[in-house]
């Protein structure tokens, strides 16, 4: 008898994303699962959202790495609370392991959760961990093809952070067309939000935050109903 095990491993993962989607439904938490490759600024922008909303929106990150707790350091550093997942390998983190670090959260205080899920633009987009919705993160130092050859993550996401966008007054430096990025992501997911940011200079990132803050009084709003 043969045993499909992606398959298996895909249901069991489902189990506890429903479980979490419960979870966080129930306490009117909105939760962005945050995906890009190694690199591209996810750290830096989450640091820089905290910063920018402090005081307006209570966030809280769960931080998946295969080794280390840097970046949760530099979560930790904000003054927000942050739950650190290493996998030890694995190249994404599982609704299991989310499931766990919600109970080390003090989530009756968190209106945002975000999960820092591991670098890599493949796996992470195949497990669902019961949130709200993905944040897909492309830097502009990555090139502007990569909608077209991992179409998965974008087709699939919420939103998407165009990020390092100070780079591209290096001008033929940097070879990364935006419009072109735009145009083949809304053609893959005609209702993601689109913001280009800076997480260095700022740039951008009114927008990206009235956005997140919106997102979240409308999460607290559609579940208090």
């Amino acid at each position: 008898m043969k045993v499909k095990v992606g398959k298996k491993i895909l249901s069991a993962n489902e189990q506890y994303a429903e479980q979490n989607r419960r979870f966080f439904a129930e306490r009117r938490i909105l939760c962005l699962n945050m995906i890009s490759s190694p690199g591209s600024g996810k750290t830096s922008i989450l640091t820089r959202t905290i910063n920018e909303l402090k005081g307006k929106v209570k966030i809280g990150v769960i931080e998946g790495d295969i080794q280390t707790d840097y970046d949760a350091q530099r979560i930790k550093a904000t003054g927000a609370d942050v739950v650190q997942i290493n996998t030890e390998g694995a190249c994404h983190l599982s609704a299991a392991q989310v499931s766990g670090a919600l109970e080390k959260l003090p989530v009756s205080k968190l209106e945002v959760i975000f999960i820092e899920n591991v670098g890599n633009l493949v796996c992470p987009s195949a497990f669902e961990l019961g949130e709200s919705g993905k944040t897909a993160v492309l830097s502009v130092a990555e090139g502007d093809d990569k909608p077209a050859k991992y179409p998965a993550l974008f087709a699939k996401s919420k939103v998407l952070l165009i990020n390092k966008i100070d780079l591209l007054s290096l001008g033929a430096a940097i070879d990364f067309d935006i419009e072109k990025v735009k145009s083949e992501v809304h053609r893959l997911n005609k209702k993601i939000e689109i913001f280009s940011v800076s997480a260095k200079t700022g740039e951008g990132y009114d927008g990206w935050c009235h956005w997140l803050a919106e997102q979240a009084k409308k999460t607290n709003a559609t579940n208090c109903k």
